[in-house]
């Protein structure tokens, strides 16, 4: 058992709903085992300038339905020099912090893996990310959330969809992963889903639109913003060059995706592997993102766990091609 007295806790990169969450089951599982906590403002731009300060029970009341992160976030160009991360090290000895919970993405744990690594600080994370495209848990804090926030949003579109006879082409976020846009497409019953993980057939999405104008009314296209393609502006372009005669428009959801009170399953989520996170410290655990796998608690490395996936579930493929005719 690693003698551990004060954890720091901080959020970094993209917020994602359930990061509240997160944070509450840190501070409060830290306290049950009488260890200190010291919250970090801003990732790690605050640990940089000493942003820092401690934490009790009463600072994570009421958090728990809250979307965002009372801890605020931040990216941190200077934490990737050395000078940076020296200046971080040396505010956290100030402070007394011996070890460190970081909750977000890649960025998060690339960064959190170098600086435990010079410094020989332990340091877990959490996965806070709306993508989902972390290694090593099966669901990652905010995604449930960010699904549930565009099926809303598409349900409502599709309303308007169906009193016009248009086709609204739907941009979901997905920089890197089609995630989001896979589940979401499926939920809303979209006639055609495009993500960066496949390559775009144009001439298919014609068929499939031609097939769908005969029998439908309304359309729906859900496209993540990474798709190669070039986003749902240039495919509503190609679409409306193909077909001028389609009533066409184009709808990018945005932050939205982001925001709101995380749903059940994110809550009890970032709550389990906050609790999980803290026992893992105290166990002598570093360098690893706490996750959950087929219901159980998993413990990933960051160098594993930032990987994303490349392939997407092929099944999940399959269904869309079945469920759009």
């Amino acid at each position: 058992m690693a003698e551990i007295k004060n954890i720091g806790v901080y959020t970094s990169g993209g917020d994602s709903p359930g990061m509240n969450s997160a944070i509450r089951a840190v501070v409060r599982t830290a306290l049950y085992y009488n260890i200190e906590v010291t919250g970090i403002r801003r990732g790690y731009a605050g640990m940089i300038s000493g942003d820092l300060f401690p934490m009790d029970r009463k600072s994570v009341a009421n958090i728990v339905q809250r979307g965002g992160t009372i801890l605020k976030t931040a990216r941190s160009e200077e934490f990737r020099t050395p000078e940076g991360r020296q200046q971080a090290y040396k505010q956290l000895k100030r402070y007394g912090v011996d070890a460190l919970v970081g909750i977000g993405g890649d960025g998060t744990f690339t960064g959190a893996k170098v600086f435990s690594n010079e410094f020989g600080i332990p340091i877990v994370g959490l996965p806070g990310t709306i993508d989902n495209d972390l290694q090593g848990t099966d669901f990652t804090i905010g995604y449930d959330t960010a699904i549930n926030t565009v099926v809303e949003a598409v349900d409502k579109i599709r309303d308007t969809a169906e009193s016009h006879d248009r086709l609204f082409i739907v941009e979901v976020m997905g920089r890197d992963s089609g995630l989001i846009a896979l589940r979401t497409g499926i939920a809303s019953g979209a006639e055609a889903i495009l993500i960066p993980e496949t390559k775009t057939n144009l001439e298919a999405l014609y068929h499939r639109l031609e097939q769908g104008r005969r029998d439908k009314s309304s359309k729906i296209l859900i496209v993540a913003e990474g798709d190669e393609a070039g986003g749902a502006f240039e495919i509503g372009r190609l679409v409306k060059e193909k077909y001028p005669n389609y009533d066409t428009r184009v709808s990018v959801l945005g932050h939205m995706q982001r925001g709101g009170h995380p749903t059940c399953m994110d809550r009890v989520l970032a709550s389990r592997v906050g609790v999980a996170a803290v026992e893992a410290l105290m166990a002598g655990h570093s360098h690893e993102m706490i996750g959950i796998i087929n219901g159980q608690i998993s413990y990933t490395p960051f160098e594993s766990a930032i990987k994303h996936n490349t392939e997407v579930d092929a099944n999940l493929l399959r269904i869309v091609d079945i469920l759009s005719l």
